[in-house]
């Protein structure tokens, strides 16, 4: 399984047909791009990935939130799971190709899913967030604590933007997600090369 290093680029759940566009041109500048599209059905989420493969992105950087069939039948990297979806040891024992990610929000989350099988995890949010008003951020130490408390790779998200995300490869992050900070910004490919440079100037490079 990849160690999950670089950025993870997630769709914003609102995926619009000029994001949809625009994400063949801008998966050259991340590492993996996460489906997370609640809203829709699987056959509107099995239209996003047809056209993204058609487009030439690769399977291999494709990640599918909680729909681990599509995720399975599109051969895709692997399948992001939350606490309403699937248990993981379950998805794992019918589906040991892909790799499980888990979204967890605390210590004791992530140490059970690194023991029910995760490939990594997903944890946040680290920063203030415009997709997490009003709640309280995990902040930098309990980032660490994390990352030294299990073997897999730990993907931060959560308010990270180029000017904070060194600080979180420090504390042992393996990847970072991005959201709003790259779906808001006036030119989405500049932000990504921005990104980009922290992991190419930072902590342990790019795989």
């Amino acid at each position: 399984m990849a160690d999950m290093k670089g950025i993870h680029l997630i769709t914003n759940g609102k995926l619009t047909e000029k994001e949809l566009q625009d994400l063949p041109f801008l998966q050259h500048d991340v590492d993996y791009i996460h489906i997370r599209e609640k809203s829709k059905t699987a056959q509107e989420i099995q239209t996003i990935v047809s056209f993204l493969l058609e487009k030439g992105v690769p399977k291999q950087k494709l990640i599918i939130n909680d729909r681990v069939d599509i995720a399975a039948i599109n051969n895709c990297h692997g399948v992001q799971l939350a606490y309403h979806s699937l248990p993981v040891d379950v998805v794992k024992g019918t589906f040991p190709e892909l790799s499980i990610g888990k979204s967890v929000h605390s210590l004791e989350e992530a140490v059970h899913a690194e023991k029910a099988g995760a490939n990594f995890i997903i944890y946040g949010h680290i920063f203030h967030s415009l997709s997490k008003k009003g709640l309280s951020p995990q902040g930098i130490s309990r980032l660490q604590e994390i990352t030294q408390s299990v073997s897999i790779p730990v993907v931060a998200i959560g308010g990270i933007t180029p000017e904070n995300a060194q600080a979180v490869l420090k504390a042992g992050a393996s990847g970072i997600a991005v959201m709003s900070g790259v779906w808001n910004a006036a030119d989405p490919l500049e932000i990504l090369k921005q990104y980009q440079s922290v992991f190419n100037n930072g902590e342990g490079g790019r795989h």
